[in-house]
């Protein structure tokens, strides 16, 4: 009788699973707390037996050391911006295509549709299962030594990027110069004058406290670069059908979590941003609108691609 409860004891210890995820963001922020969120529904289907730990803050380096983690299969997963799969898995370029989403509404249904879930499948070649999309809010120019109102204040400017071509491209298409580098150089890169300016969105404007030495954010919302929750195929293909299913579910309730917490971190961000002095800017998009058809060009080169912006751009 021992030595079987011992044996069922030893299965059921065999069978528990912990997930290690990596983010570069702080803990409190939507990101972190969503995977989080996962890890309570994960946890709570599988009686116990799988969990999740968040290793948020650049614990364990860089979004592209992440990467390489997850596709060695050293991590299970990695929250990343699809920006920082550009190189790896070529349809996530579309999504950060710049003025491809008309809203956030827009964003989502295309997201949530059948686009979002071939683009993540996309990734499987590369080593990478893809598990959810999350939000990043629109990105926005923020800059140090004066306001931009137009696209041609932006001439000659050192602008950051993410490490990313299609970001670089981007910037360029505008008459800037890029300088790709991690999110974590960033308020030392703007503080120095190694570079002019940057873009992203209000919470991260907010977070890395890049409000403090670039006061100018002008809303020119150029992409809606969404995040991504990626999973290491190598070790997901070790696992039961069952427990896949599991995690895929958990990751699809976390969602809708995720959303609502950015759309509150969003408005808390910029209320923050604005009382610590920045000044909020309404620019002519126009005028960077007209100038991204090299960009697309550049770009969106397979057919798959291409097929792939109709349908997003038809969908109403």
């Amino acid at each position: 009788m021992t030595v079987t409860v011992l044996a069922l004891a030893g299965m059921a210890a065999a069978q528990a699973l912990e997930l290690r995820s990596a983010d570069i963001h702080p803990k409190d922020y939507p990101t972190v707390k969503a995977v989080e969120y996962m890890g309570d529904v994960l946890k709570k289907k599988s009686d116990g037996r799988i969990t999740v730990k968040v290793f948020s803050g650049s614990a364990l380096g860089s979004e592209d050391d992440s990467i390489e983690q997850v596709k060695l299969g050293a991590l299970a997963m990695a929250r990343v911006s699809s920006a920082a799969m550009h190189n790896i898995c070529e349809t996530t370029r579309v999504p950060s295509l710049p003025f491809l989403f008309r809203s956030v509404e827009h964003q989502h249904k295309v997201l949530d549709s059948d686009i979002g879930k071939q683009i993540l499948k996309s990734c499987e070649d590369a080593g990478f299962v893809g598990l959810a999309w999350y939000d990043s809010g629109a990105r926005s120019m923020y800059t140090k030594n004066k306001p931009v109102k137009s696209v041609a204040d932006v001439k000659g400017m050192k602008i950051r990027v993410q490490q990313s071509d299609l970001s670089v491209a981007m910037v360029e298409a505008i008459g800037a110069n890029a300088t790709p580098m991690p999110m974590g150089e960033v308020y030392t890169a703007l503080k120095t004058g190694l570079v002019d300016a940057a873009e992203n969105n209000f919470p991260s404007y907010d977070s890395g406290h890049h409000f403090e030495v670039a006061k100018y954010f002008s809303l020119t919302e150029h992409t809606m670069t969404p995040e991504i929750l990626v999973f290491s195929k190598r070790q997901w293909d070790k696992l039961p059908e069952a427990d896949q299913k599991l995690i895929r579910e958990a990751a699809q309730e976390s969602v809708p979590y995720m959303r609502k917490l950015w759309a509150e971190r969003e408005l808390k961000s910029r209320a923050v941003v604005e009382k610590g002095g920045a000044q909020v800017i309404e620019p002519d998009k126009a005028s960077f609108q007209a100038v991204m058809k090299p960009v697309y060009d550049r770009f969106v080169t397979t057919p798959e691609m291409k097929d792939l912006v109709a349908r997003i751009q038809a969908v109403k």
